[in-house]
């Protein structure tokens, strides 16, 4: 009977101490990387039977007669993972999984020139390279997938937070979803929409609008509503400062954005101000883009937005009619007599610097000026809204 030729007989040294091999990398691991040491005692057992599973398929592939071709890279996959949850990828990074490997390698080799003769050794040294190349591949193949796991499912959820704003289901659920989805929950937060770009519309390609909003120092929540894009800022200050910092990332089109909320709880009220001004914006052919849901007071109105009715009364007559001295008689008789100063104030009996002075308190209590072609609209609508508010109150 022929003797065992020396790798079969070094191959067959290194199944008997295949188990000391682990062990061996496993303390090194646990010696050198202190991040290691700071695993839950479930977690580091995990990365414990890779390394075993890795130090048995590379035996398993040196000692097949004949064979010379590594394992495809799915079955690598299986036989170094199979056994260990996917939750793992969220534990340890990609870096330290490599690192892991690396360290493995180098245990390995340095075990393997202490039981085999040096003959033998260098021909093994090339095959532990060789398959440790192929295990880092099959690492990061086991990494790229679970991202992509990962980044469906944010998708999902980001998507299921915007869904229950628009619907105003706000409860304690939607903070937590959206800090799942990297929500810093930090100051008012305003609404914007507008059509959404092909891409946008078919893989869900929001970069451009997260990039941007991250330079203005924003949150962005984004979903695509039929083919609408939902952006829901956070951190706003200024609405209509906020959403031109991310109208480049809609496609063409108006772009409006609803009035700041306190919070994502309260949101739904941004939303539902700048849906009903996209609805409406058509009837200001020169509005801006991006423009703000309250400067389409008056094509809200008209689209029987009733939100719109209630905030002309609110916002615009209320204010001028609780102002001191004869406001809304002022302004009526403004816009009776052309807008012209002069004939108001002969009609008033008073003199024009007075009607000037009270044209003025308007501007102050509404943000509208009254010898503005635009705000002189908004006005006139407030005053017969808030003549017929007042007489069914009678």
């Amino acid at each position: 009977m022929p003797a065992p030729d020396p790798t079969s007989r070094a191959i067959e040294q290194l199944r008997a101490a295949a188990g000391d091999l682990s062990r061996a990398a496993v303390t090194r691991i646990e010696h050198d990387r202190p991040w290691f040491r700071n695993l839950r005692a479930e977690e580091r057992a995990w990365v414990g039977q890779i390394v075993q599973s890795g130090v048995r398929g590379f035996l398993d592939w040196l000692g097949a007669e004949g064979e010379v071709a590594l394992p495809r890279e799915e079955d690598l996959v299986v036989s170094l993972f199979g056994t260990v949850p996917q939750a793992l990828a969220g534990v340890i990074d990609l870096r330290q999984t490599v690192d892991l490997i690396r360290l493995t390698i180098d245990e390995a080799e340095r075990q393997i020139d202490q039981i085999l003769d040096p003959e033998i050794t260098p021909e093994l040294h090339a095959g532990i390279l060789r398959y440790g190349r192929e295990v880092a591949f099959a690492t990061a193949e086991v990494y790229a997938r679970a991202a992509e796991m990962r980044g469906a499912w944010d998708a999902r959820l980001e998507a299921l937070v915007v869904d229950s704003v628009l619907r105003a289901e706000s409860d304690d659920a939607i903070l937590s979803r959206a800090s799942a989805v990297g929500w810093a929950a930090r100051g008012e937060v305003a609404v914007v929409v507008g059509r959404a770009t092909p891409d946008q519309a078919e893989v869900g390609d929001f970069d451009e609008v997260r990039r941007a909003a991250r330079n203005a120092g924003l949150d962005a929540l984004c979903a695509v509503q039929g083919h609408l894009l939902v952006v829901i800022l956070g951190g706003v200050t200024d609405p209509e400062k906020a959403a031109a910092s991310v109208v480049r990332g809609y496609d063409e089109g108006p772009v409006v954005v609803g009035p700041v909320a306190t919070d994502l709880a309260h949101a739904h009220v941004s939303a539902s101000s700048a849906l009903a001004g996209l609805r409406a914006v058509t009837g200001w052919p020169d509005a801006p883009r991006p423009v703000c849901s309250h400067d389409l007071l008056p094509e809200r109105i008209l689209a029987g937005d009733e939100d719109a009715r209630r905030e002309a009364i609110d916002a615009v007559y209320a204010p001028i009619a609780a102002g001191r001295g004869s406001l809304v008689e002022t302004l009526t008789t403004y816009f009776s007599h052309g807008q012209t100063i002069e004939a108001t104030a002969r009609a008033l009996f008073v003199h024009p610097n007075t009607v000037r002075y009270r044209l003025g308190q308007i501007a102050e209590l509404t943000g509208f000026t009254p010898n503005r072609a635009r705000d002189a609209l908004v006005l006139q609508i407030a005053l017969m809204l808030g003549r017929q508010d007042a007489a069914q109150g009678i």
